[in-house]
């Protein structure tokens, strides 16, 4: 019996072989979380000196997400290929770098946990087919993206364009959405928190949010359509309200201080997705609308 077969006919088989390759691609998603925004800002610097005309620089070392080697950031031990396996890994070495006994961070193994169960979960929900592998490369995006934005308040173009256009592409083939609506939901899902943002500059002089948010809901409405939009917003700003208002209570600061708008939106999105139309069926069934 060919693969495809026997994970159409073995679900469980299939959320299982899904959630290993998740717990893998949570692995390579530490390295892109960590180096990433480390590249860009070499690329920013660069072409920094080059608009200003500044004398060379001397030439940096190669560093992108396949070289140099992974290793300790204390110590710089190179991690051997069993001190990477994911989640297992961790345990083994009872949460130390092997060589210096520095503690590895428990963002680490979270990540991959996190990714292994979003992604069982995807084949789960969707079953073998289309719509679960796509959605698998969006989940795994907008994880990284969350992460990176959370450390450095920052939601790289490099992830969450091509993601849009893949958006549109795959509804072009109507495997989600109409393209007509796909397409109206990334123009309106941009122009929606621009307009915000504007709004919000005009009237205080201050920037109320960055602008990877505007392309991060353009991207949702590529992929669900403008109708996931108004949800998606709705349950971001209740999500960013209730729990920036936590955050800003735990670590005493003031309202002023920047919190990262992009996990909240990439949260609300990927539930407006998966459970959009449930959602608002049981709303207006409530409201007694339906």
């Amino acid at each position: 019996m060919p693969l495809n077969e026997i994970l159409t006919h073995y679900p469980l088989a299939f959320v299982v072989i899904t959630g290993v390759i998740g717990l893998l691609v949570g692995s390579f998603l530490n390295v892109l979380i960590w180096r990433l925004p480390k590249m860009l800002e070499r690329e920013w610097r660069l072409q920094a000196h080059d608009i200003l005309g500044l004398p060379g620089e001397t030439p940096l070392p190669t560093y992108n997400l396949l070289l140099p080697h992974s290793q300790c950031p204390n110590c710089g031990h190179r991690i051997r290929a069993w001190e990477n396996i994911p989640l297992l890994s961790f345990l083994l070495l009872r949460g130390r770098c092997s060589s210096c006994t520095t503690p590895i961070s428990k963002r680490y193994p979270l990540t991959e946990l996190a990714c292994g169960l979003l992604s069982a979960f995807i084949a789960w929900h969707f079953g073998f087919g289309w719509p679960a592998g796509m959605t698998l490369l969006l989940t795994w995006g907008l994880l990284a993206m969350s992460l990176i934005d959370v450390e450095h308040q920052l939601l790289p173009d490099v992830l969450v364009l091509p993601l849009m256009w893949l958006g549109l592409i795959v509804n072009s083939l109507g495997l989600f959405v109409p393209l007509q609506d796909a397409l109206w939901g990334a123009i309106t899902g941009y122009m929606a928190l621009w307009s915000v943002f504007w709004l919000f500059k005009l009237i205080t002089g201050k920037e109320g949010m960055g602008h990877g948010d505007f392309k991060l809901l353009a991207m949702f409405g590529a992929w669900g359509g403008w109708q996931i939009l108004p949800l998606t917003i709705l349950l971001s700003s209740l999500a960013g309200a209730v729990i920036g208002l936590i955050i800003l209570r735990l670590r005493k600061a003031k309202t002023s201080t920047p919190i990262p708008f992009g996990p909240y939106l990439a949260i609300a999105g990927w539930i407006a997705l998966l459970w959009g139309v449930q959602i608002t069926d049981f709303y207006w069934q409530f409201v007694g609308l339906k």
